[in-house]
C-alpha cells in the first residue's frame, strides 16, 4: 500500500514516518513496523489503537513504549494533556499525562511513536514487556 492510495474513492490507510524517525530507523526497525501495520490496519470499529511495538527501559530508568498510533478517523490526531497507562499483566506498570505538540498524524494514517515515562510517573521499577499502552 502507498501513500496516499484509495479505494472506491475511500481512503486508505498509510503509514508514515515522522520526519526524524524517517532519518533514523534502521532497515530491519522498518521492516517491523511495516509488517506491524500491514496485520494491524483495519479499524475493527476502533477510531485509534496502539499496537505494540517494543518496550525498553533506558539508563535514567525511565520507560519507554513504542507503539503503531492508528488513526482510523476521518480527522488529525493529536494528544494534549492526555492520559496513557502501561499495563503488563493487568498491573499497571506507569502512568504519565503526555503533552505531544510535534506528534501529529493525520486522518486515516498510522505513524509509530515512543512515549517516555519519567522515573515519577512509574507505578513498579521493573518490566517484563508483551504489555500494552491505553488511552
Amino acid at each position: 500500500m502507498l501513500k496516499g492510495d484509495y479505494l472506491l474513492g475511500v481512503r486508505m490507510q498509510i503509514l508514515n514516518f515522522e520526519t526524524s524517525w524517517e532519518k533514523a530507523i534502521a532497515t530491519k526497525d522498518r521492516k517491523l513496523i511495516t509488517e506491524i501495520f500491514q496485520r494491524s490496519n483495519t479499524t475493527d470499529g476502533q477510531s485509534i489503537r496502539l499496537e505494540p511495538i517494543w518496550e525498553a527501559m533506558n539508563y535514567k530508568g525511565e520507560v519507554l513504549i513504542t507503539v503503531l498510533i492508528h488513526n482510523f478517523m476521518d480527522t488529525a490526531l493529536t494528544f494534549q494533556n492526555q492520559k496513557f497507562t502501561y499495563i503488563e499483566k493487568e498491573s499497571i506498570i506507569a502512568e504519565h499525562i503526555f503533552t505531544v505538540s510535534q506528534l501529529v498524524i493525520k486522518s486515516k494514517t498510522s505513524m509509530p511513536w515512543t512515549f517516555i515515562f519519567p522515573i515519577e510517573s512509574l507505578h513498579q521499577k521493573e518490566i517484563r514487556g508483551n504489555g500494552k499502552l491505553e488511552i
